[in-house]
């Protein structure tokens, strides 16, 4: 069944220079790292110690949380870096490409159960593809979700189109929605743009649309709007070409080897379109490509993206900007103004109500968030949200503190509540 998208609130967001039109190569990099931050919490236990060599979708490490989850080698490489802080975090984990060492291939289940589908995707490293509202965590080893969220569709400035990563691979990609219906206890969604479908379809997935307005290709806007996520009902989302992979791991036992990623942004002569490996070097993959002097690389878009060298292990895409002019300075006087008003006030305008598609009533979560109404913010929808949620509205707001980051720590809250 398919449901229209009838909102009609939403921003068409400045978008860096695309490379849309032009058809993606394969570029691996000589490098793939994955640096966690503390904030994260990444403990592990390491399967393959430094100098060993790995095929491309091999276990690298075990996680202690979720318990026997793996995170599989991105490409056929040698680990050269393997560095863990006290208690087993980690810190960063980096990979140099060897080709000759092939591919590894996964035993598969004797039978499509969710018993065994979980077990494949845990030890396969395709469990981390997952993300659970609410906290955006990676789902528990026995969690069951009530919904998952297949998105075929992103509207973030300079994404590339996630119908497009996914070409060539249609018949993985219904075979992997069907595997999503043995996890999920209720519904599985398929999130695509308005227009005729240009993907399969399966029975009993159930079709939601959209127009092509940013916040509406956010896991979390869908997931507000058609099936909330609310504290013992837990809603996943996956990205399409994930929901691919699990497909193709079905029928050979093997991961997929690249995603496509885009690289833009004004630092850039041109933009591009790439299939790369996860964890890949930004710095890699803009060479030869950028303008004379000084940029800043970011993993992600221009709203929400991270200074980072590495591909970080959601994003597909990467932009690459001018830095700030530090040259440019203001009047003494309207520095001293702006100092005085922190924090920056929340003006309610058009703009806020576009920037949360409409749904969320703009000003009473931002008064939520504010105040730190962690009752309030839930009854308005804020357990489907994450903070890439609001990036869009802190651009339009521009608001000290962040609303961002005051929902982020809304949720840890909520969180730790929770636990207790």
């Amino acid at each position: 069944m398919s449901v229209p998208g009838f909102w009609s609130k939403g921003l068409n967001v400045a978008q860096p220079e695309s490379a849309g039109g032009t058809e993606p190569e394969t570029v691996l990099t000589e490098e793939a790292s994955l640096l966690a931050s503390l904030a994260e919490d990444l403990r592990v236990e390491p399967l393959a110690a430094e100098g060993t060599v790995l095929a491309q979708g091999a276990p690298l490490l075990r996680l202690r949380n979720p318990a026997g989850t793996v995170l599989a080698a991105p490409m056929a490489g040698r680990v050269g870096h393997l560095e863990l802080g006290p208690g087993h975090r980690l810190r960063r984990v980096t990979l140099f490409r060897e080709p000759a060492a092939g591919r590894h291939r996964h035993v598969l289940p004797g039978d499509a159960a969710a018993g065994p589908l979980r077990e494949l995707l845990k030890a396969s490293g395709l469990w981390s593809a997952f993300r659970s509202r609410p906290f955006g965590r990676m789902p528990g080893p026995e969690d069951v979700p009530a919904a998952i969220f297949a998105m075929a569709l992103d509207t973030r400035p300079g994404a590339p189109d996630p119908v497009r990563a996914v070409a060539g691979a249609e018949e993985a990609f219904a075979r992997g929605l069907a595997a999503l219906q043995c996890l999920a206890s209720e519904q599985v969604f398929l999130c695509r743009a308005e227009g005729p479908a240009r993907l399969p379809e399966p029975p009993g997935v159930r079709v939601v649309t959209a127009r092509a307005l940013h916040p509406w290709g956010l896991a979390g806007f869908q997931i507000h709007r058609h099936f909330p996520a609310a504290i013992g009902r837990p809603v996943w989302d996956i990205a399409a070409e994930d929901v691919a992979a699990i497909g193709e791991l079905l029928e050979t036992g093997m991961l997929r080897e690249t995603r496509l990623v885009s690289v833009a942004g004004g630092a850039l002569r041109d933009a591009r379109l790439v299939r790369t490996q996860a964890w890949a070097d930004l710095r890699g993959l803009a060479q030869g490509h950028l303008k004379p002097g000084r940029n800043v690389i970011l993993s992600g878009s221009v709203l929400e993206g991270r200074e980072s060298r590495w591909l970080l292990p959601r994003d597909r895409q990467a932009t690459v900007a001018l830095p700030a002019d530090p040259r440019r300075r203001t009047h003494w006087f309207l520095r001293a103004l702006k100092g005085a008003s922190r924090p920056l006030p929340l003006i309610p305008t058009a703009a806020v109500e576009h920037a949360l598609g409409g749904v969320v009533p703009a000003m009473p979560l931002l008064r939520a968030l504010s105040a730190g109404d962690g009752e309030a913010a839930a009854r308005l929808g804020a357990l489907s949200l994450l903070e890439e949620d609001l990036a869009l509205a802190d651009y339009v707001t521009c608001a000290e503190p962040r609303l961002s980051g005051l929902l982020g720590g809304l949720l840890q809250r909520i969180e730790a509540e929770e636990a207790a």
